[in-house]
């Protein structure tokens, strides 16, 4: 082999060598980065063989239903209930929807059967939406706000039956009204949350002599005069190393403090004093009403209770929603036992615990798990809905509600959002809660017109049954534009109310192109009327011809661009064919001789 050949050789081998080495490295660059960034996103989808189309997204991840006569959009819902007959519970269901996939957030109230009943888009977030009662009347009552520093940051409201905002409360202090609680007590008085970023040493923990934390405060106020009645701190009396909460970076900046404690909920007991939920503690506190200190703790590093139940009634962890129920010494809670994604794959549950608290004892009685084997990251909530132990279970970040008996046997299980995409947070519910509300809202029904049908709905109205076309008998000497429409009413047919919309197919016998709807209840009362509403008026021979002399127009007009736009090309060609003769002209051989040499 000459040297020439040899070198080529080399040369070629070692090129096959380079790309080899090449591409294997961009392969396994490739594995690692889709094994660091995709796989973990790819064990977030739940997929499994019983699946609906609905909870496979074919309808989106927070499918939604749209209206004629209303602007906003509310939650498609799929409904799933027990064969033994018992159903959903009758009342209606607060949520406070929100996410990627939300068409519109905001307060929601909803039927038994998913169909909206009352809404309101908020621009800002919105959290814990239920009904409480103060001074013996139920007001709705909802968290607003935005988050400021990696904290809620807003005010509580107390909107009355007409959708009125009555109250307005705010914490006493230089402080944000915090998202996770306010809790009207049978005394009158408001629990609250605050979160007050401090000053803090965290090296216990791995962190900075001087760093930044989340103090965790509560307050009790009284509504009617906003007084501060109590205040408390958990900085106060608990140390920062009893936290389960990683360090992961936080703490060194006021916008990234450390959250050690997170305070999520605050009840009282029959003495007045204070059970509160530590989530990042996994402890369930109560607090002396007067002095403020700890009296006892379930579960966490410094539970105090015996676990008579093999571990099951203490070994809750990242919980919400911790309530006292003085008539049976018992303790619900809402377990997430999950913090992140990356945990270990506990299930989430909803739990019913007997305490024996002079003998520090504890008993499981109840657990409640979602079909799907949930694991809720964040937010959720337990609420016990009846005397016989049937709850109701909010799933928090898994967009759905449950309901269950004291045995935990599912009896009704309502989806909000594709349930194999739960994990990716799109769709969400702080809490879920239900109860009895009567609305009679100051607005008046809103109607609209299209073709021959009318669409009809009144938010928030709980109280219509049935819609009546009613029109009048116009005098002639009377305009159209101000007839009195207070008398000469006729009434024509009487309608259903059929869910939040109710479309209604204006009858041949409607000779008057002017009318409205009235809104009756169960016994014929009217509650409230449209604005007088008109027919359109028949004009489809007239539509069709509009639209043929459209089309001939349209094909007219391009047809005619097309034409000018073929004779300015064939005269440039023409143009340049007689420039190119021009240009050479063939001579006879004497001629280019005469000529010259040129």
């Amino acid at each position: 082999m000459s040297r020439s050949t040899w070198s080529a050789e080399r040369r070629y081998l070692h090129q096959r060598c380079s790309l080899w080495i090449a591409g294997t490295s961009a392969i396994v660059s490739l594995l690692y980065l889709f094994d660091l960034f995709v796989v973990p996103q790819l064990y977030r989808f739940d997929f499994r063989g019983d699946l609906s189309w609905y909870d496979l997204g074919v309808y989106g991840f927070g499918p939604s239903r749209s209206y004629v006569s209303f602007e906003n959009e509310s939650p498609l819902v799929e409904i799933t209930e027990s064969d033994n007959g018992t159903g959903c519970d009758s009342r209606y269901t607060f949520l406070a929807p929100r996410g990627d996939s939300v068409a519109q957030e905001g307060p929601m109230i909803l039927d038994s059967q998913g169909e909206l009943v009352w809404m309101k888009h908020n621009w800002d977030t919105t959290h814990d939406f239920k009904v409480q009662r103060y001074r013996g009347q139920d007001y709705l009552t909802y968290w607003e706000g935005s988050q400021v520093e990696g904290r809620g940051y807003g005010s509580w409201y107390m909107l009355d039956s007409t959708y009125t905002p009555r109250y307005v409360i705010n914490p006493v202090g230089n402080y944000g009204g915090d998202l996770h609680e306010f809790h009207i007590t049978k005394d009158e008085t408001a629990l609250v949350t605050i979160y007050d970023p401090t000053l803090a040493d965290i090296s216990s923990i791995g962190g900075p002599e001087i760093g930044w934390m989340y103090n965790c405060l509560f307050q009790e106020i009284d509504i009617a005069t906003g007084e501060l009645i109590f205040e408390w701190r958990a900085s106060d009396y608990f140390p920062m190393n009893s936290t389960y909460n990683a360090l992961k970076g936080a703490g060194e900046e006021r916008a990234s403090a450390f959250d050690f404690f997170h305070i999520n909920s605050i009840d009282k007991d029959t003495q007045g004093n204070y059970i509160i939920s530590a989530r990042h503690l996994h402890s369930i506190i109560c607090i002396s009403q007067h002095t403020g200190e700890i009296l006892w703790t379930l579960g966490g590093r410094t539970n105090g209770f015996q676990d008579l139940s093999d571990g099951q009634a203490t070994s809750f962890s990242w919980q919400h929603d911790a309530r006292w129920h003085a008539d049976s010494n018992t303790l619900t809670l809402f377990d997430n036992a999950a913090h992140a994604h990356s945990d270990p794959d506990f299930q989430s549950r909803g739990m019913t615990i007997h305490l024996d608290v002079a003998n520090r004892e504890a008993t499981l009685l109840s657990a409640f798990y979602h079909p799907y084997h949930t694991k809720s990251v964040s937010q959720g909530n337990l609420q016990v809905l009846d005397d016989s132990g049937r709850v109701l279970i909010g799933w928090g970040h898994s967009a759905a509600y449950s309901e269950f008996n004291a045995d935990g046997r599912l009896l009704c299980n309502v989806h909000f959002g594709a349930s194999a995409f739960w994990d990716f947070g799109r769709v969400v519910s702080y809490r879920a809660f239900k109860a009895d509300w009567v609305g009679n809202p100051q607005s008046q029904p809103d109607a609209m017109v299209v073709g021959d049908v009318v669409y009809v709905s009144w938010n928030g109205a709980t109280e219509v049954a049935s819609w009546r076309l009613e029109t009048w008998n116009f005098d002639h000497n009377e305009t159209v534009d101000e007839p009195d429409l207070t008398e000469d009413v006729i009434v024509l047919h009487e309608y259903a109310k059929t869910g939040f919309e109710t479309d209604i197919l204006l009858p041949p016998e409607l000779d008057c192109s002017i009318f409205r709807l009235a809104a009756l209840d169960a016994v014929g009362n009217v509650l409230g009327v449209t604005d007088p509403l008109q027919r359109q008026a028949d004009d489809s021979a007239a539509a069709i011809v509009q639209s043929v002399i459209v089309g001939v127009s349209s094909i007219t007009g391009i047809c005619g661009i097309v034409a000018v736009i073929s004779r300015i090309c064939g005269s440039f060609r023409r143009r340049q064919g007689s420039c190119r003769r021009c240009d050479y002209q063939l001579l006879p051989v004497g001629e280019r001789d005469e000529a010259g040499p040129g």
